[in-house]
């Protein structure tokens, strides 16, 4: 099947022809037509197989000029990266439109969000809380709301957004459309889908925990993380196939001591990101990802949904991940448009039952390869190994050579300390006793009268 068969105008179609677009995936060509019926449509389909075209082309096929400022479709997905990414699907599906996009999430300005939002918006994406706090000022409504698209809805429950939902779900209008994304369906997404929506088609073009064609999985036995880095150390200096790799950490501490550990070896070519790092900041280095110029990205599962990077040659588990379906979701990365991918797991003894629990889900047994030659594996452990609360006494967890650091002492203007006094404080000294505005006296309250 081509786009071309499908029921799109030419717009969309020039588009998609623009991005070099011939053929819709699985779930692109399967969830096009109800859509295109009015129909409620539950989509089951894993990370990189083309979701956010198979809701946007149809929204967008289905949408109509007006002039009213109000939104006709409200997209929720759950992370500022994932809005991000289909603010921009939008912009690129709709260059022969006139259609207006805004993208609203935490973490930044409210004001200039609710200005845009104020101008007029055709398409809305945004957080879940975001969208709360904006429906509560009254600056956004969605009256006019034709379609609302849950993305990722299994990772906004993870993220314990259900309150937010149900808030959003009180300013909706009665009549409207549903369209709803998962990777995975479970009793809690089936019971907010529910929530929304009583009659749907559920489409599924693969099961959860199916893996991805174009990507070859297998795994090293390493047993803690000084071992597992000097593996990764190895793996990134003698095998040059590795040109674009995003490595998945447990925890936000393990990332960072990870990063410390390879900095001085790979400096500007390795780079990190979680959720402790400023918006800007992890904007910043996704970009340098994308383009190259960071070659080894260590992350946590914050950017396994939203991340959106083209042409990761290998993910490496460098550690296991407790959950099967974000296994799933990690390794989903590479492997993306019909290229090949490659997804390596760093193993330990701690972690293989949780292994095993993803093989168990995936239906397959992943080859072992042997260790090789050169790498040193130790005993020793590291203190968050010991205690993953750990936090080191002397200073940040990764030294900063002074040289090329851009740090300065501070100007004498802004040395001083905030002794900022309260008008009452500053009234006393100048008038030698405290001014008041009818204050009443502080002593015996008075009797009342009987």
């Amino acid at each position: 099947m081509k786009f071309s068969d499908l029921n799109l105008n030419s717009s969309l179609l020039n588009a998609l022809d623009d991005l070099g677009l011939e053929h819709p995936t699985a779930i692109q060509a399967k969830v096009f037509s109800p859509i295109m019926a009015g129909k409620d449509v539950v989509g089951i389909a894993q990370t990189g197989t083309g979701k956010t075209f198979a809701y946007l082309l149809p929204s967008l096929r289905l949408w109509k000029f007006t002039k009213s400022p109000h939104p006709q479709i409200l997209i929720v997905v759950p992370t500022r990266e994932l809005v991000m990414q289909v603010v921009e699907e939008v912009k690129k599906l709709t260059t022969y439109m006139s259609v207006e996009v805004v993208g609203v999430y935490g973490g930044a300005n409210i004001k200039t969000q609710k200005a845009e939002v104020e101008v007029g918006v055709d398409v809305i994406v945004g957080t879940p809380g975001r969208l709360g706090d904006l429906l509560k000022d009254g600056v956004l409504k969605l009256k006019q709301i034709k379609r609302v698209i849950l993305d990722e809805v299994d990772e906004m429950l993870d993220r314990g957004f259900r309150a937010q939902l149900n808030d959003i779900i009180d300013f909706l209008p009665p009549k409207r459309q549903h369209l709803m994304f998962s990777a995975t369906m479970t009793e809690e997404v089936m019971g907010i889908i529910e929530q929304f929506t009583d009659y749907y088609d559920e489409i599924e073009t693969a099961p959860s925990g199916a893996p991805l064609e174009n990507i070859e999985q297998y795994y090293f036995e390493v047993p803690n993380f000084n071992s597992k880095a000097n593996l990764l150390e190895h793996l990134l200096r003698n095998h040059p196939e590795m040109k674009k790799n995003l490595v998945f950490a447990g925890t936000k501490r393990m990332a960072d001591a990870l990063y410390e550990r390879l900095y001085p070896v790979f400096e500007e070519r390795l780079g990190v990101i979680h959720a402790d790092k400023s918006q800007n900041y992890r904007f910043n280095t996704v970009g340098a990802f994308d383009e190259g110029t960071i070659q080894t990205l260590i992350a946590t599962d914050l950017v396994a949904r939203g991340l959106d990077v083209s042409s990761v040659t290998h993910v490496v588990n460098f550690d296991v991940s407790e959950s099967p379906e974000k296994h799933v979701h990690r390794i989903g990365r590479t492997g993306r448009a019909a290229e090949r991918g490659v997804a390596i797991s760093f193993v330990s003894g701690e972690e293989q039952a949780a292994f095993a629990a993803i093989e168990e889900l995936m239906g397959q047994s992943i080859p072992q390869h042997s260790l090789p030659e050169g790498v040193v594996i130790t005993d020793e452990l590291i203190d968050l190994e010991r205690d993953p609360f750990f936090v080191p006494d002397d200073g940040p967890a990764l030294e900063v050579d002074p040289e090329r650091a851009a740090f300065h002492e501070k100007k004498e203007k802004n040395q001083k300390v905030n002794n900022k006094l309260r008008r009452r404080d500053k009234m006393a000294l100048k008038y030698k006793k405290p001014q008041t505005r009818g204050q009443k006296p502080r002593g015996k309250k008075k009797k009342r009268r009987k």
